[in-house]
Order: structure tokens, then C-alpha cells, then sequence
């Protein structure tokens, strides 16, 4: 199975799926290769039509049984220093690099190459293959996914979702929420600034909050946290605005996220916020001019997965991969997504994270013999 990994590896690099460009290609191949495997293949498109999840089932068409999960996006390649054509693989020094390489099409290359031996030990329990778009940019796929799951009633028992762990298993990793708050304000000369609203000084006040609540997050670590910091996390990743130096500021822009170590954390942060600017900086500015606003838009907000007691996903993948523990990562993924339908979820997969957005990107052979040795004793496990 490795030299057809490794061919199929290469299939998938040559297709560019850079989030901000269509997958539509390289779904079109992996639909294929899943039904000469023995798959039914459901392609779902997003509302443009120019994305598309793959949601393939091997065996019977029952409740339960595993998922396989993998994102068919990649980041760009632009201004990185590569020493060779990105979406072109190479093999050096027992490394086969390549964007995307590692993050994630090393696992669906491997998922691919093993179907047709998981055909064969689907018998009594259905293997799920579910490979997404737009993860890096904010899950976009695999939530289109799970609520398509939700609407036809399908529940799976377990996910293994692929992402470069070194074939660690990983139990736990806090969410990703990240967030755009605009600021309109009004203008007006800068030696008169109570004839005006400056919106940057009003981004400087949420600034000012969001700091504030970073700090009440650190009080709210739960016991046993395994994280690190093992607390919910704020950063300002940017601001801009206004025009000039004597000029009271129009607008500003505020670019900012958190990693939830509990959904109940991100909870009580837009609960206060939401106080915050309806109660204190709306007013505020509306007394001296009606039309000021603030809003924010969700860029994306990814779930974290929770560590549980019993995880039935964690258990199997100890056993097929002889783990003797799981651990927690700083990094997201789509895991949360799955936990959220009451999927026992884990994740786990070839290569490193260290390798994930870098220049010259690889993942070691020796790392996707590792992944087919765990999906082969899949194919062998009890129903």
C-alpha cells in the first residue's frame, strides 16, 4: 500500500487547492477512486457551487461505524522561499515534500490507497470517508458537512480526523474564534474632539476590555487543565484606522480572536462584550451623533475538543496505533465539529505540525507507514 500512497500523494499535491481557489478537481478524483473502491459517494457543493465536501460510505448503510476525516484545502505558497515547485512532489532523504503534503492530503492519500482493504472489513460496520474544503479558513466545509449529517439523521460512533499529530493521539485541543469589530464614528476637526466621535478611541476602550477579560479568563482555568497556557486565550491581532493626525478619527477596524479552552468561557467573553458596547460605548457615542455604530462579524468560530472521560475514538486508535496515552494540542482542527454531534472524536495523523504552512513542506515515508499500519488494523478490526 505505501507505493500507492505515495502515487496518490503525488495525484493530490499536483491539484493547487489553495483555500481561496476551487477543490472541485481534485473532489472529482477522489470520488472516483472511492467508488472503484466499492464507495456510494455523496459530493456536496457549497452554495456558489464552486466547493465541495465528499461524504463516501463503505459497507452497510447503518447508524454507527467510523468516520475518516480529512481538508482538501491548503494555504498559499506565495512569498515563501520553496526550493522546489510546490505542487509538484518530491521524494528527498526519505521525505516526499509538497503543499499539502503533511496538512492533510499525506492522511487522505493514505485513506485512499487503504479502501479497498477497508471495503473488505466493512462487512458488518460502515467506514465513512469525509474530506472537506475552506478548513483553513474556517471550517467552512466541514460545518456545511456535520449539519448535512444532522439533517439526514446519520450518526456515526467515531472520528478519526487526520491531521499531522506524528500519529500521536490527541484528545483534546482548545477552539478558534476569531472575530472583525468596525468602529464608525464621526469625523471632525482634531482641536474639537467633543464635536466628534473618534472611532479610534472607541476601539481602544474594546481593546481595553478585551485585555481586561484575557486577564478574568486566567481565574477561570478549569482544574486539571492540560493545555498550554491551560487557560482561554485573547489577542489583539490587529487595528487600524482614521486619516490623519488632526483629524478626529470616521472609522477604525479591529482584528482579534480567542482560544476557548471551554465553549463556556467564549460564552461569557460575548456575553460581556455584548454589555460592554450596548450599555457604555453605544450610548456614549450615539449622545453625540446617531448614526455611530460597532459591529463585529464572525470570521469563523471553530469548536475546540473537549477532552472526555470516555472517548471510544480515543480508546481505538490507542489500540490500533499502541499508544499508551493521549495527549492535548495548542492547534484546531474540525474535531470539535464532529464532538458536537455526540461523535466520540479523536485525531490523529501523519506528519508534523511543525512542517503545516512552512516552506517546503514534507512528511516522512516513514510517517505514512505509520498511518496505513493504523488503517490496516482497522480493516481488520471486530465489527
Amino acid at each position: 500500500m505505501l507505493q500507492e500512497t505515495v502515487k496518490t500523494l503525488r495525484d493530490l499535491i499536483a491539484y493547487p487547492t489553495v483555500s481561496a481557489d476551487s477543490n472541485l478537481d481534485m473532489i472529482a478524483y477522489l470520488a472516483a477512486r472511492l467508488e472503484a473502491a466499492g464507495a456510494r459517494v455523496d459530493i456536496l457543493r457549497n452554495a456558489a457551487g464552486t466547493k465541495a465536501n465528499i461524504w463516501a460510505t463503505l459497507g452497510p448503510d447503518t447508524d454507527g461505524g467510523i468516520v475518516l476525516s480529512g481538508h482538501t484545502d491548503v494555504v498559499p505558497v506565495e512569498d515563501q522561499p520553496w526550493s522546489s515547485d510546490p505542487f509538484q512532489m518530491t521524494e528527498r532523504d526519505g521525505r516526499l515534500y509538497g503543499r499539502g503534503s503533511c496538512d492533510m492530503k499525506g492522511f487522505i492519500a493514505a485513506c485512499l490507497a487503504a479502501a479497498p482493504a477497508l471495503a473488505k472489513g466493512a462487512q458488518r460496520r460502515p467506514i465513512h470517508f469525509a474530506f472537506t474544503y475552506d478548513e483553513e479558513t474556517g471550517c467552512f466545509g466541514a460545518r456545511h458537512l456535520v449539519a448535512e449529517l444532522k439533517q439526514r439523521g446519520l450518526k456515526p460512533a467515531i472520528a478519526i480526523i487526520g491531521e499531522p499529530t506524528e500519529m500521536r493521539v490527541i484528545e483534546g485541543h482548545k477552539g478558534c474564534y476569531e472575530y472583525t469589530t468596525e468602529f464608525t464614528g464621526c469625523a471632525g476637526h482634531g482641536s474639537a474632539p467633543d464635536l466628534g466621535v473618534n472611532a479610534v478611541e472607541y476601539a481602544a476602550r474594546f481593546v481595553g476590555r478585551l485585555l481586561g477579560l484575557a486577564e478574568q479568563l486566567k481565574a477561570r482555568t478549569p482544574q486539571g487543565s492540560r493545555f498550554e497556557p491551560p487557560w482561554t486565550t485573547i489577542n489583539v491581532g490587529q487595528m487600524n484606522g482614521g486619516v490623519a493626525h488632526n483629524v478626529i478619527a470616521p472609522t477604525a477596524k479591529l482584528w482579534w480572536e480567542m482560544r476557548p479552552v471551554l465553549r463556556a468561557d467564549a460564552d461569557f467573553v460575548k456575553s460581556d462584550l455584548k454589555g460592554y458596547v450596548e450599555n457604555i460605548l453605544l450610548p456614549a457615542m450615539r449622545a453625540v451623533d446617531p448614526e455611530t455604530d460597532i459591529t463585529t462579524r464572525i470570521e469563523g468560530e471553530v469548536a475546540g475538543l473537549e477532552p472526555v472521560d470516555q472517548n471510544a475514538a480515543r480508546d481505538l486508535v490507542a489500540r490500533l496505533t499502541g499508544a499508551n496515552g493521549a495527549d492535548v494540542v495548542a492547534f484546531g482542527t474540525e474535531a470539535g465539529l464532529f464532538q458536537a454531534l455526540d461523535i466520540d472524536t479523536v485525531v490523529c495523523g501523519p506528519g508534523s505540525i511543525a512542517q503545516a504552512h512552512q516552506a517546503d513542506e514534507y512528511v516522512e515515508i516513514s510517517q505514512l507507514e505509520a498511518c496505513l499500519d493504523m488503517l490496516s488494523r482497522l480493516a481488520g478490526a471486530p465489527g
